[in-house]
């Protein structure tokens, strides 16, 4: 009775108030050869508690019961209990973008805090309400290169991920100037000759990089700034792991950011939903895509907020439309204010601390048990390690384990066959670490080169 309270009195009230007298002559215009005469064949219900049993046990069977060395895009923190608390009020259940400002005043002040906490933490003067995810809000902030600048081709670094790559690609098909990629040296960072060698070129509308990158090697903001402005290009800063601006300086040098919110608090959930960000100077404002929420006053001066610049597809000639991105992700933006609100500035810094701590642990054990690591950059939270055997081997002795042992590069990176990007968050115990650094060691077919040992500090 708990979900479905209709007792026995209120059935008859309403039947009464229908002038029946069973429950017989409701369904009575439904053929007989329909109606079913007998009990459905289901098992009989069980109590709360016995179903909450079975979701635990089901849980242990999957990732929820695993310890995870994934990253690449998706991270796994912890969320804080109240996220989930504040989202399940109904208040915050929307299916579209909030149009009627005067009904919906709390989401769109929710929208405005999201906007003005990513300002802060990326250093631009203006952000928009969210986006799909951080692969579109990349792509979407090429084009608007595109029309900032009056160029049509694009550089992206091959240290980027693969997947916001592929999606750049699909956006650009039948675009004019196309796309060009630029690679990485032997630390991991970019290749900032082959990167110049690209800018002379001429005709780049905007270099796009990320950092800390695919491979968890974190980048020089200022100076890739400094050469694509030198050839009159614009920077596009892409970060898919939105903690790592706790610690390391904001893309302030960049003229536009495309960021990923997964990473502050949005679940993984197989992929989605996540929410993207598009950030940037004042001066581009009227060019950025998606939606934006600004304050206004009414003429008693009270304060309220409504969507604003409104250049979208669905309210001008598609001609002159910023984007065809067509919602914004309310909920999961909402997710990341929270998120943001309740860690702070200080909470958020010592959050990225302790992920750097983690990876720094698993670096110096990896190395001691003698497994080459690549890439000796400054990293963050991921790291680039090849292990002395087949990755199927350990791959499933570790999944036996319960332990999800990194992601093989080799699909995306010819030249990285049988390395593994591993990311080390928060949540990643010091004895699933050193059992990921035993198997990767374990087997030696070959010497392993001893990986110099490099700080965030270095």
């Amino acid at each position: 009775m708990r979900y479905l309270p209709k007792s026995d009195v209120i059935r008859r009230e309403m039947l009464s108030t229908l002038g029946l007298e069973n429950v017989d002559q409701l369904f009575a215009h439904i053929p007989e050869y329909c109606r079913l005469r007998r009990p459905l064949n289901l098992p009989a219900g069980r109590s709360e508690p016995e179903i909450l049993e079975d979701f635990r046990a089901l849980a242990e069977d999957n990732a929820a019961g695993y310890a995870s060395f994934l990253g690449a895009g998706a991270y796994h923190h912890f969320r804080p209990v109240l996220i989930e608390a504040l989202i399940s009020r109904g208040e915050w259940f929307t299916a579209y973008t909030p149009y009627q400002p005067e009904i919906s005043q709390g989401t769109l002040q929710s929208i405005f805090e999201f906007q003005t906490m990513i300002c802060q933490l990326t250093g631009m003067e203006v952000a928009n309400a969210s986006m799909y995810d951080g692969s579109t809000a990349m792509a979407e902030a090429a084009l608007m290169a595109r029309r900032l600048t009056g160029k049509s081709a694009l550089l992206a670094a091959r240290s980027t991920h693969p997947q916001y790559r592929e999606v750049l690609a699909t956006y650009l098909q039948h675009q004019p100037g196309g796309l060009r990629e630029f690679g990485y040296g032997e630390s991991g960072a970019v290749d900032a000759e082959q990167l110049e060698r690209e800018l002379r070129a001429g005709d780049v509308a905007a270099v796009l990089l990320q950092s800390p990158n695919f491979f968890g090697t974190v980048e020089d903001w200022e100076a890739a700034a400094r050469l694509a402005h030198a050839h009159g290009a614009l920077l596009v800063a892409v970060i898919a792991e939105p903690v790592s601006l706790g610690l390391l300086p904001p893309p302030a040098a960049a003229d536009i950011v495309a960021l990923e919110a997964q990473g502050f608090g949005i679940p993984v959930g197989f992929g989605g939903p996540y929410a993207g960000v598009l950030a940037t100077r004042q001066k581009y404002v009227r060019s950025l895509p998606g939606r934006l929420v600004g304050e206004a006053r009414d003429r008693q001066g009270r304060r309220g907020y409504v969507l604003t610049l409104a250049t979208r597809e669905q309210h001008i000639r598609r001609e002159k439309a910023t984007s065809n991105i067509c919602t914004n992700q309310a909920l999961c933006a909402l997710m990341a204010s929270i998120f943001m609100a309740v860690y702070g500035r200080e909470g958020l810094r010592e959050l990225a601390k302790q992920n750097l701590a983690k990876a720094d642990y698993a670096a110096r054990a990896f190395a001691a048990a003698g497994v080459e690591l690549l890439f000796p950059a400054p990293r963050f939270h991921e790291l680039v390690a090849r292990p002395r055997r087949p990755l199927a081997e350990i791959e499933a002795e570790l999944l036996a384990a319960r332990i999800v042992p990194g992601l093989p590069l080799g699909p995306w990176y010819g030249e990285l066959e049988g390395a593994a990007l591993i990311c080390v968050t928060e949540t990643a115990t010091r004895d699933a670490i050193d059992k990921l650094a035993a198997a990767y060691a374990a087997g030696a077919r070959r010497p392993a080169r001893q990986a110099k040992e490099v700080s965030l500090h270095t």
